[in-house]
């Protein structure tokens, strides 16, 4: 079963996350398969730049708590797509949560539509947006940062973007794609390298205790009620 479709026209690959029974949850398939064809993208000289969209109505429902890939694999996936040496479009037309956002941030360029919705909902289930932190907080715009992701509110597109998570309307996405097949490879190659050095930094600092955080908060008794809450669809012990 595959979890991701793969469509090229004129140098440009579109990698389309295709789970949408489980809204694009982050299961280890999916994002075992979505590394794999990025690192493709990564060596294919006739691939200028990578659309990542998705089918159904979400981008990513964040990770999959049936079946989620370990800290380790979706830090590593986060990390590939900061360092792939061609420019990652993000494509949003629907609803985007929790570790979604994480791969919203680690794209150079995010285009969302007017209906599309976001959500930092890891507080919610007893857990903490810690790994997805390495690409959102070097992005965001700091106190938007802070009242999202400590009340797991939803947000809309108008709020991505002046906090910094949206670059522009989907209506963007011709115009950009036709400026990034006018650049050259060299130039999309140096001119990533430097507008994600910041974001690099925070990996290089913070990866490996945020991937630590991320385990410990997992495994506590909060985590488990919250989860479980979640998949009974039914309210928490702590919500008031």
């Amino acid at each position: 079963m595959s979890f991701v479709r793969t469509a090229s026209e004129r140098g440009i690959t579109t990698l389309t996350l295709d789970s949408p029974a489980t809204r694009n949850a982050l299961s280890a398939a999916l994002v075992t398969e979505l590394s794999d064809s990025l690192a493709a993208c990564g060596e294919d000289p006739a691939v200028r730049a990578v659309v990542l969209a998705h089918t159904g109505t979400t981008f990513s429902a964040g990770a999959d708590l049936k079946a989620p890939p370990s800290p380790y694999a979706f830090v590593d996936l986060l990390r590939q797509i900061v360092e792939l040496p061609k420019p990652v479009v993000g494509v949003v037309d629907g609803h985007a949560r929790a570790g979604g956002l994480g791969l919203l941030g680690a794209c150079d360029v995010v285009l969302a539509s007017d209906g599309a919705d976001f959500a930092l909902t890891e507080v919610r289930i007893g857990v903490a947006p810690a790994v997805i932190a390495l690409t959102l907080l070097p992005k965001l715009e700091p106190r938007a940062a802070a009242r999202y992701f400590l009340t797991g509110e939803r947000f809309g597109t108008a709020e991505a973007r002046a906090m910094g998570l949206v670059t522009g309307p989907l209506a963007d996405l011709e115009p950009v794609l036709d400026g990034l097949r006018r650049a050259s490879p060299q130039g999309l190659r140096a001119t990533k390298r430097l507008v994600t050095a910041r974001v690099l930094e925070t990996f290089e600092r913070d990866a490996e205790e945020l991937v630590q955080l991320s385990a410990t908060l997992f495994a506590s008794t909060e985590a488990r009620e919250g989860m479980t809450a979640f998949l009974e669809r039914r309210d928490p012990a702590w919500r008031l």
